[in-house]
């Protein structure tokens, strides 16, 4: 089960992050792998919003496809991504943004999952993990050119 986890100090604030990682709809043009994602359903309620999203990532010749729900907590500064559908096992994202003043933060940035099938895994694993280690790193070099 690979698993990784992070903390970032960046130099801009928590709500700015949060903003920049909830729009998942941009994320084909800067995150690492992905090839396209489509948010199939979005509900609001109580200051939180619930995100049905399917993603495709890439890399060479393989292309695969999964969906998420993604719940947005806007007064916590908090993501949570929870695998629906797709080649996994099962998939548990969570991101937290806590503030430092006013213009940072500090990420911290979690991710576990499992293929079904153990070639796909043994094929895509090592290219998701180095993905994954570069997700944080990703979202620090947009907020960078978005915020600048």
């Amino acid at each position: 089960m690979p698993e990784f986890q992070t903390t970032r100090h960046v130099n801009h604030s928590a709500e700015r992050m949060f903003d920049l990682v909830a729009d998942v709809e941009r994320y084909p043009e800067f995150v690492p792998l992905c090839d396209s994602l489509i948010v199939r359903s979005k509900r609001e309620n109580e200051g939180k919003t619930l995100l049905i999203a399917d993603m495709t990532v890439g890399y060479k010749g393989i292309r695969e496809s999964f969906t998420t729900q993604v719940l947005l907590n806007e007064e916590e500064h908090a993501i949570d991504v929870k695998y629906v559908d797709g080649p996994f096992r099962f998939l548990d994202n969570r991101w937290r943004f806590r503030p430092d003043g006013d213009k940072a933060c500090t990420i911290e940035f979690y991710i576990n999952y499992e293929f079904k099938n153990r070639i796909l895994g043994a094929m895509m694993g090592s290219m998701f993990d180095r993905a994954f280690r570069k997700f944080a790193e990703a979202f620090e070099k947009r907020a960078d050119e978005i915020y600048a």
